[in-house]
């Protein structure tokens, strides 16, 4: 008791118990409706400070660990915590400002109350639950990606049950919201200084009003990049975030303008250089008309009528594969198809979502800022790839094997040239494994070779986009097909994809169109987007080659392209003359221009001779020079601004973003 005395430390150690009340005494200490909410504010804090403290240590190695790079995170993400749950007590705050004392004070009211006081303790855990799942996939706080997910309840739901054990999870966060709570009615007297309320209106009006102050002025005030953006490390950044406040920011900004967020130019001298760059030996535009930026591709061979089909593999990152350094012996079959192929080993993604992929190859465009194209409500009619091959007589079809609602594929494809066969086209016999995406690898290309039956006794050629689903979450497939079925998650996915692959070009040499047909392979997008840089650029790295035994010779092209160079490549193989509005290019002309396009929703990327551009929202412009690109590793080192490549990535993002506002890439019959 002596040592207690005069040992602060002790002294609270020993006291603790009556300090807490105390200390909330004094806090509570009138009779107050809105003592829950202050309590659910303390509460939420607490709760976020414990979530970032948990994802900081996930990934330490990744943290800048320094003083005031931690008094940043821990700062500024204090401060966007409290304005995220200023956020969340709204609808509660404007009902304890309407209810009558009469009914607050009632004994039913008092349980209801306490019930919706426990149920917004269970959604903090919760959710602090869901941000480490996201954080772990994505190494990002909720974003962009989020809000498209929260749109398709179904798959996602059923890919959460199916991946990680829910009911166990669920329990966890129970036990704590009752530990929470517990220790509220236990330790501390609001719950006693709560329902016996009798301010009149006004009172409560004015009190009210003040807690809906912060996120009224926050919403038409608070910019969150403008504070994370702080810190120079991409990972204290995004810990800086709360993710709740992420979540709404991103439905806020899903349509991002680029004249109103970005650096830009005069118009119409973007569109004259736009000309400059895009003008090729190949490749005469068709009219004056700097907003017709049709090209009359010119061939000189003999047009082919090759059969395609164009395989998108799910998350396929170059990282996986031995031919890239790898040495995990994930994908034995594709690597050796790269030596049997056409093979573009300096191939980019656009971006690191499916549709980003799908938008890049069939409207050979360079990302726009927001949402994919995909995905927006105004984008029929198009000036797609599907309606080139239309033209040249070809039966189209995008074939996916779960269902094509799913981030408005079915839609897209089917106004743009394609017809649909997805998971509503599958019979009962044609599906020997199922998950949430879909069927299985297997499954999917047995149906494709089905179809591609169909169009050769039509006597159409045919081209058919594949858009495999199996090496996605929650990566369950017949594993006893797999090379090595003792791998886990990713690496279980990619192992078994491989094998599907092998499996669907020994069938198909099989059949009599095998002969006459390229298959395509290409990667969606990277298997993770995380990084410590805004544009981690070994993520966007995926591997492209175009496989036909009979029609090409193999060889490995290292030239710097892009997912928008894919169709314009695989045309010229085939010697068509045809128009187009088309931004990507033949890689194997001798006059490509290497470059890459790279971005996320909001920062746009241009990559060439060793510097990588980007451009971002609030008109900023960073240059960096890569110092080293290795498997999994990109070193950058800032440099001074480089004219010439900020012009050129203004000039084709700004371009694109122009051209599409105002209906410019539509399809005109003919081109």
């Amino acid at each position: 008791m002596i040592l207690s005395a005069i040992n602060p430390f002790a002294f609270i150690r020993y006291n603790r118990d009556y300090i807490i009340k105390l200390g909330t005494l004094l806090y509570f200490h009138r009779s107050n409706r809105f003592n829950l909410v202050y309590l659910f504010m303390v509460t939420f804090v607490i709760v976020s400070f414990v979530s970032r403290t948990i994802l900081l240590s996930y990934s330490y190695n990744h943290v800048s660990l320094g003083l005031m790079d931690l008094a940043k995170v821990y700062g500024i993400g204090l401060f966007y915590d409290f304005v995220a749950v200023s956020y969340y007590v709204v609808p509660f705050v404007i009902y304890l400002i309407l209810v009558p004392n009469k009914v607050f004070n009632a004994p039913w009211h008092r349980k209801m109350t306490i019930a919706i006081f426990f149920g917004f303790i269970f959604a903090i855990v919760f959710n602090g639950f869901s941000e480490w799942f996201f954080w772990e996939e994505f190494g990002k706080r909720f974003n962009f990606i989020a809000v498209d997910y929260l749109i398709y309840t179904t798959e996602v739901i059923n890919n959460i049950l199916e991946s990680y054990p829910v009911p166990l999870l669920l329990l966890i966060v129970l036990l704590l919201t009752l530990a929470i709570f517990a220790f509220y009615v236990k330790k501390t007297m609001v719950l006693h200084t709560t329902f016996s309320d009798e301010k009149g209106f006004k009172a409560r009006l004015k009190e009210g009003a003040l807690l809906l102050m912060v996120p009224l002025l926050s919403f038409f005030l608070l910019d969150q990049q403008s504070l994370t953006a702080a810190s120079e490390n991409k990972f204290n950044a995004e810990l800086s975030k709360n993710g709740l406040y992420s979540l709404f920011s991103a439905f806020r900004n899903n349509s991002l303008d680029y004249d109103d967020f970005y650096i830009s130019h005069d118009i119409e001298d973007v569109l004259k250089e736009l000309r400059v760059l895009q003008t090729k030996s190949e490749l005469t535009f068709v009219s004056d008309d700097l907003k017709d930026i049709t090209r009359q591709h010119i061939s000189s061979g003999e047009e082919k009528r090759y059969n395609v089909m164009l395989v998108m593999i799910e998350s396929m990152s170059a990282a996986y594969m031995n031919t890239y350094g790898s040495t995990q012996d994930l994908t034995p079959e594709l690597d050796k198809l790269t030596q049997q192929s056409l093979f573009f080993n300096n191939l980019y993604a656009t971006g690191t979502r499916t549709v980003r992929g799908m938008e890049a190859v069939t409207l050979s465009i360079p990302p726009t800022p927001g949402r994919s194209i995909v995905k927006r409500p105004n984008n029929h009619n198009l000036a797609s790839v599907g309606f080139t091959f239309e033209e040249k007589g070809y039966e189209n079809k995008f074939i996916y094997g779960g269902h094509g609602y799913f981030d408005n594929m079915n839609e897209f494809f089917s106004h743009n040239g394609f017809n649909i066969v997805d998971h509503n086209n599958f019979d009962e016999s044609e599906i020997t494994f199922d998950n949430v995406w879909g069927v299985c690898d297997e499954d999917l290309f047995n149906k494709t070779l089905k179809e591609a039956d169909k169009s050769y006794a039509a006597k159409k050629p045919f081209f058919n986009f594949i858009m495999t689903t199996s090496n996605h979450r929650p990566y369950t497939f017949p594993k006893e097909h797999m090379t090595q079925p003792e791998l886990e998650g990713r690496d279980s996915g990619v192992n078994y994809t491989d094998y599907a692959i092998r499996k669907f070009l020994d069938d198909a040499e099989k059949k009599p169109w095998f002969d006459n047909t390229l298959f395509i392979f290409i990667a969606d997008h990277n298997g993770g987007s995380s990084g410590e840089v805004a544009l981690p650029l070994f993520r966007y790295l995926i591997p492209a080659f175009i496989y036909a035994p009979k029609i090409i010779e193999p060889q490995t092209v290292s030239k710097l392209s892009s997912q928008i160079d894919l169709m314009p490549t695989v045309m010229s193989l085939m010697n068509w003359e045809y128009k187009g509005k088309f931004y990507g290019n033949d890689i194997l002309a001798d006059d490509f221009s290497e470059r890459a396009f790279i971005g996320n929703y909001q920062k746009l990327g241009l990559f060439r001779e060793n510097r990588l551009t980007i451009l971002s929202p609030n008109e900023s412009v960073v240059s960096l020079e890569v110092e080293k690109l290795e498997r999994k590793d990109v070193k950058y080192r800032e440099i001074p601004d480089n004219r010439e490549d900020i012009d050129r990535a203004i000039t084709y993002y700004q371009s694109a973003n122009y051209l599409y506002k105002n209906d410019l890439t539509r399809h005109v019959k003919g081109e």
